[in-house]
C-alpha cells in the first residue's frame, strides 16, 4: 500500500539532514519504493544541478548503504514589461518647426517621457536580467524622437545610446 512518510529535518555536522523513517519494524527480504519530493531554496547561483547523498540504515545493522543523486536544477520565472507613454497622445501643430541650435527644450518638440517597468512574475528569483531597449530616433535621416535622458531605479544600471542628448538640450 502507499503510505506517507514521517520526515525530520535537522542538522547535523554543520548539513542540513532530513531523517525519514521507512517502516519498524520491516520484514525480512521486503523490498520498497520510495518517492520524494524535496522542495529547496536558495538554489539561483547553485549552477546548473545539485547533488544529494541518500543513505539507507538500519538500527540493527552497523553498515549502511548510501548513493550520490545529482538532480538537474532548473529555475523558472515569468518576466513581464509593462511601458506607456506621458502624455499618451501626442500631436505637433502643422506649423511647427523644430529650431536647429537651440538649447530650449520646447524648440525640439513636445516632451515625451516613457516609463517602462519589468516585474518578476514568479517563481523564481532572477539574477542578471539583461533588457534591451530599441527606441527608433530617427526616420528616413530626419529626428523622430530626441532622446533627452535616461533614468533608472531600483539599483539597474543602463548603458546610455551613443545619440542621448546629442545637442545638449
Amino acid at each position: 500500500g502507499q503510505e506517507k512518510l514521517s520526515c525530520n529535518p535537522k542538522k547535523e555536522n554543520g548539513s542540513h539532514v532530513v531523517l525519514c523513517e521507512l517502516g519498524n519494524p520491516m520484514k525480512a527480504g521486503a523490498q520498497i519504493t520510495v518517492d520524494m519530493e524535496l522542495s529547496v531554496s536558495g538554489l539561483e547561483d547553485m549552477g546548473d544541478a545539485i547533488t544529494f547523498q541518500l543513505q539507507l540504515w538500519s538500527k540493527n545493522s552497523p553498515s549502511s548503504a548510501s548513493a550520490w543523486v545529482t538532480v538537474p536544477v532548473e529555475a523558472e520565472a515569468v518576466m513581464e514589461l509593462r511601458g506607456n507613454s506621458l502624455p499618451a497622445t501626442t500631436v505637433l501643430p502643422t506649423s511647427w518647426h523644430r529650431v536647429e541650435g537651440s538649447r530650449r527644450l520646447e524648440d525640439h518638440g513636445i516632451k515625451v517621457e516613457h516609463v517602462y517597468q519589468l516585474h518578476n512574475k514568479g517563481p523564481s528569483t532572477v539574477s542578471g536580467v539583461t533588457l534591451r531597449l530599441a527606441i527608433p530616433s530617427q526616420l528616413e535621416g530626419h529626428i523622430l524622437l530626441y532622446l533627452l535622458e535616461l533614468g533608472t531605479e531600483g539599483g539597474m544600471s543602463c548603458t546610455p545610446p551613443p545619440n542621448l542628448n546629442a545637442e545638449q538640450v
